[in-house]
């Protein structure tokens, strides 16, 4: 990989206010995607939203982390400052300022954004925390909103989110009390459920086993304490069914692979402390930085 090009290429994606104004215009100033949503201003001096996403914020950010970029080069007041616009009353956000869903998987990349840049004042913690806690469903899982199905996605941001805030502590499945922020035991038994008769996990109840749930689910086991409840043995062995000849890994097996499910794949195998990979962040979801 050639650093420096990644750095520039990533970097040409943050979206500048023009001026101190500009950031108390509702929009948001973090990074775009692709460059398809980096629009301008037109001719006439209407301004067309700059359209840059909390997602592709958080994917930015996490490859300048993984190449080991110096973040205090980034303009993170803008960032943080015009976040906030995105935080909806009911502690939840929006990706981008106007016109989209809210769930947790945006507090996920909001909680994210704000570690990584290691300042919360891009966030209500406590108004965050309420809504991840609205979402834990009857069975112990999380939804993506409250009231809906527990997923093994959104029940990975809840539980990562709430850990990166600092409301939940190391090893919580064997220190868990009556005081606890989210009912961990109904928690850890709708995770260890998910692991099918074919070892490898399933993101809802009654879906076939798919690679990616090995992190989703294998992840807020780990979080808990509790990956020693994992089959070890036959997830590996489910895992290495989904390995394509042709390198990396697919959705189920016997498919083609693909870039999601090769990443999936390959941190799902760094929690199996599989010997040559680097140990994983499991919160942030990306490898461990070696200084």
């Amino acid at each position: 990989v050639d650093r420096e090009a990644v750095i520039d290429w990533v970097l040409s994606f943050q979206a500048h206010p023009k001026n101190e104004a500009e950031l108390n215009n509702g929009q948001f100033y973090g990074f775009h995607g692709s460059r398809s949503s980096q629009f301008h201003s037109l001719d006439n001096e209407v301004t067309v939203p700059n359209n840059s996403h909390l997602a592709s914020t958080y994917c930015a950010l996490a490859i300048l982390k993984t190449v080991g970029y110096d973040f205090s080069l980034i303009n993170s007041g803008s960032i943080l400052k015009t976040m906030k616009h995105l935080q909806q009353p009911d502690g939840s956000f929006m990706p981008i300022h106007t016109g989209a869903e809210t769930d947790l998987r945006f507090v996920y990349c909001a909680a994210v954004i704000s570690s990584l840049l290691d300042n919360w004042s891009g966030m209500d913690k406590e108004k965050a925390k309420n809504y991840i806690l609205s979402c834990q469903s009857y069975d112990g899982g999380f939804g993506l909103i409250p009231g809906q199905e527990s997923h093994g996605g959104a029940t990975y941001c809840a539980v990562a989110s709430l850990r990166l805030m600092g409301f939940m502590e190391d090893d919580l499945v064997f220190q868990s009390t009556p005081s606890s922020i989210i009912d961990v035991p109904l928690l850890l038994d709708w995770c260890l459920q998910r692991q099918a008769v074919d070892g490898g996990f399933q993101g809802r109840p009654n879906k076939a086993s798919d690679t990616c749930y090995a992190f989703w689910i294998g992840g807020v086991l780990r979080m808990l304490g509790a990956n020693k409840f994992i089959d070890q043995t036959s997830l590996r062995e489910f895992l290495l069914t989904c390995q394509s000849k042709y390198g990396g890994f697919s959705k189920f097996p016997g498919q083609f692979s693909d870039l999601y499910h090769s990443y999936y794949g390959f941190t799902a195998f760094s929690m199996l402390q599989e010997a040559g990979l680097n140990s994983l962040d499991v919160e942030l979801g990306i490898s461990s930085i070696i200084p």
